[in-house]
């Protein structure tokens, strides 16, 4: 063998050993990534589980505090179909985004008459307290009168702690999109130089009203975050938001638009959005792309 021939082998041979490594690199690579986002899926059903069964609790406290037949089985339907929901939950594989995602619409719908029978049964004491300040007047119902209203007490600080349950935003409506350089909707992910997300944040009477940080996460195919940099606190430790937007909240129904520039090169494929207010993830999405 010449000395061309064994400079071509040694060429070929290096070569070689560099495609290897790259290949054991960018599956490493994907391993680590596809983990990752498996972990986060897997954190996000855990907070809907505690959810669900914080709402089964609380329709079996609300029921131990009212003596109407009627209202009582509204309540008993409402936990029974909480806990056979949590029951598919749990059951459901954290990889199963269609399923995950139907179910967090369902606990949408549940915090919503949750919320309803919050209001309800806080009407209906308010009522009782009221009859109680009248009967406060008749001093030979006075002590009977004194009893009540200390008992009404402790039932309205139970309360408080349903509300607050019930005072947590909702995003609703949410889509989210690629558009091209001329504005309009884009396929295919060489075209897209901008992501325009919507949503609307829904009616509660129940929360305070002011100034909310509203946080969005764009999450890629690959795992990473779209972000400059910014955090906040979630789940007791910190998250990073592609993008902030501060509103004022009147308690009614607001729609909300922002918007994230592409100055970086993205992959095709299915890509995550989360938005956070409070603390709290109120709403998810997914959009994708074709290459």
């Amino acid at each position: 063998m010449d000395k061309k021939q064994k400079y071509t082998l040694a060429a070929v041979a290096a070569v070689a050993v560099l495609v290897i490594g790259f290949l054991l690199y960018v599956m490493n690579k994907q391993r680590v990534e596809s983990q990752q986002m498996l972990e986060l899926a897997e954190m996000d059903k855990r907070e809907m589980e505690n959810e669900y069964e914080q709402f089964a609790m609380q329709y079996n406290e609300m029921m131990t505090q009212i003596n109407n037949d009627s209202l009582i089985a509204q309540l008993e339907a409402e936990q029974k179909r909480t806990e056979e929901l949590l029951e598919e939950l749990r059951r459901v594989k954290s990889s199963d985004a269609a399923e995950i995602m139907r179910l967090k619409k369902e606990l949408a719908t549940l915090r919503e008459v949750l919320r309803s029978y919050v209001l309800q049964i806080d009407s209906l004491n308010r009522m009782n307290e009221a009859l109680t300040q009248e009967n406060n007047n008749l001093k030979t119902q006075n002590a009977q009168a004194q009893q009540h209203i200390s008992n009404l007490a402790v039932e309205n600080e139970t309360l408080s702690d349903k509300v607050a349950i019930a005072s947590q935003l909702d995003a609703t409506g949410i889509y989210a999109e690629g558009r091209n350089k001329k504005g309009k909707a884009a396929k295919k992910i060489k075209d897209v130089k901008k992501f325009v997300i919507g949503f609307n944040i829904a009616r509660n009477v129940t929360t305070s009203t002011g100034i909310r940080s509203i946080y969005v996460r764009i999450t890629t195919p690959t795992g990473d975050v779209l972000s400059k940099g910014g955090t906040f606190a979630y789940e007791n430790r910190q998250l990073e938001y592609s993008i902030r937007k501060d509103i004022e909240y009147t308690g009614e129904e607001q729609s909300v638009t922002v918007y994230w520039d592409v100055a970086e090169a993205l992959s095709a494929g299915n890509y995550r959005v989360d938005i956070f207010a409070d603390g709290q993830n109120i709403g998810t999405t997914n959009f994708s792309f074709e290459k």
